[in-house]
């Protein structure tokens, strides 16, 4: 299909490339997951300047239809939906949608947490907890790094098999039940660490969760914070009245 611009129309340029970008990832040949044209060869193709292509770009995967792969290029993606109002462990969000999970990797410490922490935990200053920290994402690459700690009641050391779920794991060996989780939601921007473990542009967009999880007696189990790729996930908020 033959795509091209009006360039005597009073539509911005940039709002043309966005429409026609919108039409090309609807093709088949251009779902989930394929790469769009060489961005010089479509400014080229188009006859406009490759600021103003990006532009266009830079609104779909701020939207959460494109993906930007460094050394690979520019990827029609679908981003991944959380719904608060059925919550899950992280695995078992991604089991539902039929996403296979890739643990980049995995690292453990016990050290003495920020003071936040400790209140949290209802710990004594000085008090030292397990650390676990994990790079997850598909196939593709990854899109979310995960800090989380521990309060030491649960009895993880560290070297149990994640490869199984989290919370199977602390229900099946060592008893604990996870039955709330409260979170928090903020904005944030990719800095050097975040930008390269998470395969993205220095000061993109990140959506950053902090998750509290209690027990069903609402004792404190697990101080969470995940960092998103903001180009890969979608957190929906669904009420009813």
């Amino acid at each position: 299909m033959k795509f091209s611009i009006d360039h005597k129309s009073a539509i911005p340029l940039y709002i043309q490339a966005e429409k026609l970008l919108r039409k090309i990832i609807e093709l088949p040949e251009h779902q989930q997951g394929k790469l769009l044209p060489n961005e010089v060869q479509m400014a080229s193709s188009l006859g406009i300047s490759r600021n103003t292509l990006r532009q266009a770009i830079n609104k779909l995967v701020f939207e959460g239809l494109l993906i930007r792969k460094k050394g690979v290029g520019t990827i029609v993606t679908k981003p991944v939906d959380s719904k608060s109002n059925n919550w899950k462990s992280f695995s078992q969000e991604m089991k539902t949608k039929g996403i296979n999970i890739v643990n980049y990797d995995i690292e453990f410490k016990w050290l003495v947490p920020e003071i936040e922490i400790l209140q949290f935990f209802g710990l004594k200053a000085g008090s030292k907890v397990l650390k676990m920290e994990r790079l997850r994402g598909e196939d593709s690459g990854p899109f979310v790094f995960f800090i989380s700690y521990f309060h030491p009641r649960i009895g993880l050391t560290g070297q149990e098999d994640f490869n199984r779920p989290l919370y199977d794991i602390m229900e099946e060996d060592y008893s604990v039940t996870v039955k709330l989780s409260q979170e928090e939601i903020t904005a944030t921007a990719a800095n050097k660490e975040m930008a390269d473990k998470l395969e993205m542009n220095l000061g993109e967009p990140i959506l950053k969760r902090k998750r509290f999880v209690f027990d069903p007696g609402r004792r404190p189990i697990e101080f969470n914070i995940g960092y998103y790729r903001a180009d890969s996930f979608v957190y929906t908020l669904e009420s009813e009245k």
